[in-house]
């Protein structure tokens, strides 16, 4: 069975945890603050913490940008359910939005409404590595929390005044703050976690007047940042290969009836996942694919509206659907050519 996750996980990661276990030095330390400078690098932002967990690091951003409590924040219905679980917790008042069904992402004039309704802030998270249109939404004049747990390493391409092609912006760059989640199913992974990023020092400077006092219970330890580390020298790596694969399986799904969804094929879209969207039920293909040796997933089966489906279905029809529909066919660096000619087959002739 081909299984539908599996970390990228090799040997330059696992010596890079020994290391840190051999040197007994596993507690948040020197490793974690070589993440940061890492991270720093890559995502060309002013300042960054890791933690524990994406909801600790959310608690640190609605302290930076010194919201009431009881405040609305606006997020997705296929954003994962961790957001409205620590939202919640955390004293605030959730506005879930729907999405729109050929991208999976909330849109300009979905977050408009939202505004209308009372929502202060967006919690934006780029579902299966598709980016928004970002200049649109951060028109609306509200903080954009960016959620890069799936989209890392997107860049929007650019031309200067004359047409000519010059460096994009990354996701990332665009929100008031920035999480990136580092747990399991995340495009960069430490097994668990997130990092916090301010883009410049306006933002940063009052982020790190909290996170400067935060406890050590907070901090991403070392053995997981080492991890975290290596992960992310090696992502240009192996997002060059799951581009390759995906870029394989869209010309299968091509010649079948199932869809898609709309997404810059050129970088500014990560290819963490290979969602389908079903024409026929799940069931049926579930099957299909089960007697081919070839796992697949409910794509949003960790959503919002997968916890709260009673609650949401009347105003998320569109995410309800896409809850229903979506699968997640496996797309990993580590697939060998038998493995992914076996899905390419699989996905060409799916019923």
């Amino acid at each position: 069975m081909i299984r539908s996750y599996s970390t990228t996980i090799r040997r330059k990661e696992m010596d890079a945890v020994l290391t840190c276990m051999v040197d007994e030095k596993i507690g948040p330390g020197e490793l974690n603050i070589r993440l940061i400078q890492s991270v720093k690098d890559f995502f060309k932002c002013d300042g960054a913490v890791a933690f524990r967990s994406p909801a600790i690091a959310l608690k640190y951003v609605l302290k930076a940008l010194d919201s009431p409590v009881g405040s609305c924040v606006m997020l997705s219905a296929l954003a994962p359910s961790w957001q409205i679980v620590a939202l919640e917790d955390l004293g605030y008042v959730p506005l879930v939005l729907d999405v729109d069904e050929t991208t999976g992402l909330v849109t300009p004039d979905i977050v408009s409404e939202g505004i209308k309704t009372g929502g202060r802030f967006l919690l934006l998270h780029e579902t299966q590595g598709i980016m928004p249109d970002m200049d649109a939404l951060t028109a609306l004049g509200i903080p954009v929390i960016e959620d890069i747990s799936q989209s890392a390493g997107a860049v929007i391409p650019a031309t200067d005044e004359n047409g000519n092609p010059v460096e994009g912006r990354r996701a990332g760059s665009f929100g008031v703050f920035t999480i990136l989640g580092l747990e399991e199913h995340d495009v960069i992974t430490a097994g668990g976690g997130a990092v916090l990023m301010a883009p410049g020092r306006r933002e940063w400077i009052p982020l790190k007047k909290f996170t400067d006092s935060a406890p050590l219970t907070e901090l991403l330890p070392d053995l997981n940042s080492a991890l975290a580390w290596v992960e992310l020298r090696e992502f240009p790596k192996n997002e060059i290969v799951r581009r390759e694969i995906f870029t394989l399986f869209q010309r299968s799904c091509m010649a079948g009836r199932h869809k898609l969804f709309v997404r810059d094929m050129e970088g500014a879209s990560t290819m963490c996942s290979f969602p389908v969207v079903l024409s026929s039920s799940y069931k049926e293909v579930k099957q299909y694919t089960d007697r081919k040796d070839v796992e697949i997933r409910p794509a949003y089966e960790n959503s919002v509206i997968a916890l709260r489906d009673e609650q949401l279905s009347a105003s998320c029809i569109h995410a309800k659907s896409l809850y229903l529909r979506c699968v997640l066919f496996p797309l990993y660096p580590r697939l060998t050519h038998s493995e992914t000619a076996k899905i390419v087959k699989v996905l060409g002739t799916l019923p």
